[in-house]
């Protein structure tokens, strides 16, 4: 083994272990990655490393860019109402058995998912599957998983429906081999599709749990929260106090929400602002804890009339779930941070992350992809986070603009267009892609802004910095090295059986690694594999690279392998092993209907 073999395994497991131990986003792991190998590549000049040249020229392949285009026709299809629609479609068939319902929302969001990246698709919906729910007076939890596996199934169907399907046909290419049609993988996704939508259909009531959404962890009385006013009195022990140190704050059941001084709303961090004689202070209150703060003397509510306040579900606002969306601005920054009292004019009043709801300390948490935010504020103000693609709400499904509704049948036209010129006419997706936006642009249908917001950045630069190793990978040597050790462990196997064997090993190791690594991360490591284990076994790699592809995007196990996953989790208030108990299953029929279809239509 060289020390070019050892060194590129040796920033394999290094990157790996930063992905599983999330400690620092995927983002920045890759672009350490890169500096690395750069480092190596300058510093060395050994022939069995990639030079500089080689590792900048990963920046032209066409795959990374094709999937920031499609993160932006995604949200143009997603902002002119056309997945809106299809969702509100379902609200008539709430009259369904619940099996047949699953049947139906696997038409509608397979559908979809087919054609567009999957996670605007799972985000529209999931406000319109809470509130159809609540008709069928079924948990949320029995609706939330299947809508992510559904969208998951749909983009195995097509090359765009999924960014690993672009990605693994960009990189193919640049080894020489056809990259993939259009519906190539639909001869084994639809199949499996139909597979996975009747488990669900037949056992998913039977399997999935009954959970609580983030609101049922309030109790009946802290629901009745309401919005109150008092003044600071002049002279007494508050007036030069924080909130913080005040007898208020040990008051169970009161929040701060808001401080005014002379007219204007303080911001910072509010409960450590010193107060000041006249200060008017915006609490959240539940009607016990109003009558233990009138015992300090202190501060002087508005309208000493008893508990005559309006509570908050009523008139002044209400508390709403939202999710930290994909577009959100927030990510990785702490309530403190973004001043979110003055941001949003709402307090949060807890967060649910990874199954466990956290509600101490939430001024120094910084915010995720996929949290589930328990706020509560005015009308106004969640009336105006409708504006924002930070949080989208959770129980107030937000309309598309009437302007652009108007344009639906010209953003579909242009999918519609682009889907006929990759299929019959050959074109690169990549130029309709980028023609596509171009079009969208040139007509208004979505601003630049817009389209900048929609790019999931961190993705690709994951993928950039994985493409950058899979390269050391190769010219080292590990790749196949790696093969090699493959092979020499089916020489005990019939010759007929040993591409089965590996097309099992190719499929299972791409599943397993999925499950706690990004899927793109994953397929970038794989296909260089699928590549070289054809050729050593003198078949075509056709098979592997189809199981590879099925492999990275059919994440059910777990909620973090696949993004969608990741957001039902949180609002869902699933648990962890509640992947595992209904996922598992479902991996293996995945796993054993892909060893029959791959070599069924793809022949060794």
């Amino acid at each position: 083994m060289t020390w070019e073999i050892i060194a590129v395994l040796f920033i394999l497991l290094a990157a790996l272990a930063s992905f599983i131990a999330e400690k620092v986003s995927v983002d920045v792991t890759a672009v350490c990655v890169f500096a690395v190998l750069l480092v190596v590549s300058m510093v060395s000049g050994s022939d069995h490393w990639p030079e500089v040249g080689e590792l900048v020229n990963v920046f032209a392949n066409s795959a990374p860019l094709t999937i920031g285009a499609m993160f932006i026709i995604s949200v143009a299809l997603e902002k002119c109402g056309a997945i809106e629609l299809m969702a509100q479609k379902l609200g008539k068939l709430t009259a369904l058995p619940y099996g047949v319902f699953i049947v139906a929302l696997a038409i509608g969001v397979g559908g979809i998912s087919a054609f567009i990246n999957n996670t605007p698709v799972v985000v529209v919906f999931m406000p319109v599957i809470i509130s159809l729910a609540r008709q069928m007076k079924t948990p949320a939890s029995q609706l939330l998983i299947p809508l992510s596996y559904l969208s998951i199934f749909g983009g195995v169907c097509t090359l765009m429906g999924t960014s690993t399907n672009i990605l693994m046909s960009g990189i193919i290419k640049d080894h020489g081999q056809p990259p993939l049609g259009m519906f190539e993988l639909a001869l084994v996704g639809i199949p499996l599709m139909v597979l996975g939508t009747a488990y669900l259909a037949f056992f998913g009531k039977k399997i999935l749990p009954v959970r609580e959404t983030l609101t049922a962890i309030l109790s009946e009385e802290e629901r009745k929260e309401y919005i109150t006013e008092a003044y600071v009195k002049q002279g007494t022990e508050l007036d030069g106090q924080s909130f913080s140190e005040s007898g208020l704050k040990r008051t169970r059941g009161i929040r701060l929400l808001e401080i005014i001084r002379d007219g204007v709303a303080l911001g910072g961090d509010l409960p450590h602002q010193s107060l000041q004689a006249g200060d008017r202070l915006v609490l959240a209150c539940r009607p016990t804890a109003i009558i233990q703060a009138r015992e300090n003397t202190g501060i002087d509510f508005v309208g000493e009339r008893g508990l005559d306040l309006e509570p908050i579900s009523a008139h002044e606002g209400a508390i709403v779930e939202g999710v930290i969306g994909p577009m959100s601005t927030i990510v990785g920054k702490t309530i403190r941070e973004i001043n979110f009292r003055q941001r949003y004019r709402m307090i949060i009043l807890a967060v649910h992350r990874r199954g466990r709801n956290v509600r101490e300390k939430l001024e120094t948490l910084p915010l995720d992809f996929g949290d589930t935010l328990l706020m509560m504020g005015t009308d106004k103000a969640i009336e105006n986070m409708h504006n924002t693609d930070d949080i989208i709400l959770l129980d107030r499904p937000q309309l598309p603009a009437q302007d652009m509704r108007r344009r639906m049948p010209l953003v579909i036209a242009v999918i519609a267009g682009m889907i006929g010129a990759v299929t019959f006419l050959d074109v690169p997706i990549f130029a309709m892609a980028v023609l596509a936006v171009a079009i969208l642009f040139v007509t208004g249908t979505i601003k630049p802004k817009d389209a900048y917001s929609a790019i999931e950045w961190r993705i690709l630069i994951l993928i950039y910095g994985m493409l950058g190793l899979g390269l050391a990978l190769q010219d080292s040597g590990a790749t196949e090295l790696a093969s090699a050790q493959l092979v020499h462990l089916v020489d005990g196997f019939p010759q007929a059986w040993q591409p089965i064997v590996m097309l099992a090993f190719v499929y299972l190791a791409t599943s397993i690694m999925t499950e706690v690594l990004s899927n793109n991360a994953t397929v970038v490591l794989m296909a260089p594999v699928a590549l070289a284990l054809g050729e050593m076994l003198g078949v075509d790699p056709r098979p592997f690279i189809i199981a590879a592809c099925i492999g990275s995007s059919a994440s059910f196990a777990t909620p973090i392998g696949y993004q969608t996953n990741t957001y039902v989790y949180g609002v869902g208030g699933y648990r962890f092993g509640d992947f595992a108990r209904v996922g598992i299953p479902l991996n293996v029929l995945y796993f054993i209907g892909s060893m029959i279809l791959i070599p069924l239509f793809w022949h060794f």
